[in-house]
């Protein structure tokens, strides 16, 4: 049974923000995959609206899940993760020129994703736990260093280089707040600069066109298209919007992925710059709701573990946001409770679950 302090201390508000989200991702993902001359609904938006359901029950699942049970099987889970990244990159299933996806012929997933989950669980318990024993005057870094660089190269290999971005910023942040030495981000930050030429020779020809085509260069027809094509739907969106199902780039099929990278462009399109303002302000309610639960958060595992999950999901919003208007290169981020994806969807939800688990924690004793 659930303790009836779960409900009065459950965050509504944060919970009522991740449904108001996912609500219109379900609605632009209808509309992104809605053909002219079809009857009845998509199997992508059926499989998006079945996601959505189990996603919910998943949230709800994490919500009154003991944290540090969690964390200590994140801690083990972590290495398993690996294993399928490893997995991944010699016998995965092959999509758009990539091996990002295991396929379980009924459904494939993205183990990439698992790692925005677990690397916060798995940090968290290691400097919980260290933290706790009294013999240990200095904390070792060596070990989380080593695991996010093994990380970090896994999904590069693949290769994902916009994941691989945002799990090595997020395990950045999270060491800076574990307190490693300052001067480690310094001599990494002049390794990277120093390095600059090598990193950029050793990007695949794609990506380099990608940083290119930020910078202006390319041809319409062909590397500018996707980039093109998104900010005509956004410009042509107006204040108001053309309508719903009303999009021309959209259902004229101009816009590319547009029920995955580019979903915010069919949005800004059928909804306009008030619909993008909404959702712009959806997603900042909630992250400055979740900032707050993370700051009353009591305990050190609860900051580390919700500093961890919260990071991703705005990195990733940020990101996306970004690239489709042309303000930073196109990566393949997908737009948390937006785009369409099992994979990244029910990571998101578990997430958002455990802060919200961690909301309720505030004001219980363990």
């Amino acid at each position: 049974m659930i303790d009836r302090r779960y409900l009065r201390y459950f965050d509504w508000i944060s919970f009522a923000l991740t449904i108001a989200l996912l609500a219109i991702g379900l609605i632009f993902v209808f509309s992104a995959t809605k053909s002219h001359d079809a009857v009845g609904l998509s199997p992508f938006f059926k499989k998006q609206l079945f996601g959505a359901t189990i996603g919910i029950i998943i949230y709800f699942f994490f919500c009154f899940f003991n944290l540090q049970t969690l964390a200590r099987w994140g801690y083990l889970g972590y290495f398993g993760v690996l294993a399928l990244l490893l997995y991944t990159i010699i016998g995965g299933w092959v999509g758009m020129g990539a091996k990002r996806w295991i396929s379980l012929h009924v459904i494939t997933f993205q183990p990439a994703e698992l790692v925005k989950i677990s690397l916060p669980l798995c940090y968290a318990f290691y400097f919980d736990d260290i933290s706790k024993n009294q013999c240990v005057q200095k904390i070792p870094f060596t070990f989380p260093l080593a695991l996010l660089f093994i990380t970090f190269m896994l999904i590069l290999k693949q290769p994902d280089l916009g994941t691989a971005l945002v799990i090595l910023f997020s395990g950045l942040i999270l060491l800076w707040l574990a307190n490693i030495p300052k001067k480690f981000f310094l001599l990494l930050f002049l390794s990277c600069l120093i390095s600059a030429p090598v990193l950029w020779k050793n990007l695949k020809p794609y990506q380099q066109h990608r940083v290119l085509v930020l910078l202006g260069h390319g041809d319409s027809k062909n590397e500018r298209y996707q980039i093109e094509q998104s900010q005509i739907a956004i410009g042509s969106g107006g204040v108001w919007g053309k309508g719903l199902l009303q999009g021309t780039q959209n259902r004229l099929s101009f816009l590319p992925e547009a029920r995955t990278d580019f979903i915010f462009s069919v949005l800004c399109e059928e909804w306009g710059f008030m619909g993008a303002l909404f959702i712009l302000l959806l997603f900042s309610l909630l992250f400055i709701r979740l900032t707050i639960v993370i700051i009353g958060a009591h305990e050190i595992l609860d900051q580390l573990i919700g500093i961890g999950l919260l990071a991703p999901i705005a990195l990733s919003t940020i990101i996306n946001i970004g690239m489709v208007t042309g303000m930073l290169p196109i990566v393949g981020i997908p737009l948390p409770l937006l785009t369409y994806g099992l994979t990244n969807l029910w990571v998101t939800l578990a997430s958002l679950g455990i802060l919200n688990n961690i909301a309720i924690r505030r004001f219980l004793h363990y």
